[in-house]
């Protein structure tokens, strides 16, 4: 890929604790090499929708984060109201408890209800596969379906492991048929890690260096 299209998959990213010189200037950043959106905590929604304006890069924020474990209806109120600020794309996590302990239902209906909230905007699940087995990653990637998502997100960055080839491809595998598209974060640092995950079935890379990735490419 070269440096066009690879950062036209990249969400450039920035979760800690930030300044609003420091989101300007992802915004900047993100504008100057076309990535494909900013992904910023709910708090600096409506700063990086201001400073986006007129440009094609998305506003992604999550919901939820960073264990998926706050009510359905908070969820719902969070992603509303992110939408509301100016967010053109939700990433949410997948309520942990309900993962490892197998409760599909409960999880299937949750993500069809933040589809709902989110109406035509892009909703990706976050999984957090480093906590799951690789059962119940192909589970959670099948509640994603089910519950109309648009992408399934390997982490959130924040636990114990980040994106790996073996889970990114076997979510491709899962999701990829019935149309839902894959986002590899966590721990992704320069141009080769990117396309690895990239030729593993990513359509999507989330990552804090994007401009390093995006000038490294060929």
């Amino acid at each position: 890929m070269n440096k066009k299209e690879i950062a036209a998959i990249i969400d450039h990213t920035y979760l800690k604790p930030a300044k609003k010189s420091q989101i300007i200037a992802l915004c900047d950043q993100a504008k100057q090499y076309g990535f494909a959106s900013v992904c910023v905590k709910p708090c600096h929604v409506k700063l990086a929708a201001k400073q986006l304006e007129g440009s094609a890069v998305k506003v992604c924020t999550v919901v939820g984060f960073p264990l998926g474990e706050t009510t359905t209806r908070t969820k719902i109120y969070e992603t509303k109201e992110a939408i509301k600020n100016g967010a053109t794309e939700i990433d949410m996590v997948l309520n942990q408890s309900w993962a490892k302990t197998n409760n599909w239902t409960k999880a299937t209906k949750e993500i069809e209800q933040i589809k709902k909230a989110c109406g035509n905007i892009t909703l990706k699940v976050i999984l957090e596969t480093c906590n799951l087995t690789d059962k119940q990653i192909v589970s959670a990637c099948q509640a994603a379906i089910e519950g109309g998502a648009n992408f399934v997100k390997t982490s959130t960055g924040f636990g114990k492991g980040g994106a790996t080839v073996e889970a990114v491809a076997l979510m491709a595998e899962t999701v990829h048929p019935k149309g839902l598209k894959v986002k590899a974060s966590g721990g992704i640092h320069n141009y080769d890690e990117a396309m690895t995950m990239v030729n593993a079935g990513a359509d999507r890379i989330g990552a804090s260096c994007g401009v390093e990735i995006a000038e490294a490419a060929k």
